[in-house]
């Protein structure tokens, strides 16, 4: 009997909130992740199945295998035909299409032509 009640008593009390501790930094780490890698993933998911669904006949597309080229026919809900060269026509699925240029939007000017210009 080296133990009091008393402090027999006190000591499982503060094993539960000794649990509570430890479990809280995995349950800050979960947050932290949620919030610094999981959101943007799935809105870069959700803008990318906006772009793909929006592709009409005219547009400028960039696959991802880095193909340039204007649609020509939108095939149906997973395919697309496009041009890449005269008469050389081309069918992509449109989730491996990683951007479009909508009808007479610019190419972007590198910053070496903007100094040369001034």
């Amino acid at each position: 009997m080296l133990i009091t009640p008393a402090y027999a008593q006190a000591a499982g009390a503060g094993d539960t909130n000794s649990m509570l501790m430890s479990l809280l930094p995995f349950a800050l780490i979960f947050v932290i992740m949620y919030f610094l890698i999981l959101r943007p993933q799935q809105k870069k998911v959700r803008d990318h199945a906006e772009l793909v669904k929006n592709i009409r006949r005219g547009d400028t597309v960039v696959t991802s295998g880095g193909l340039v080229g204007k649609v020509t026919k939108v095939v149906d809900d997973d395919q697309i035909e496009f041009e890449i060269s005269d008469g050389v026509r081309v069918r992509q699925m449109r989730q491996m299409i990683s951007g479009v240029r909508a009808k007479g939007e610019p190419a972007k000017e590198s910053a070496k032509d903007d100094t040369s210009a001034k």
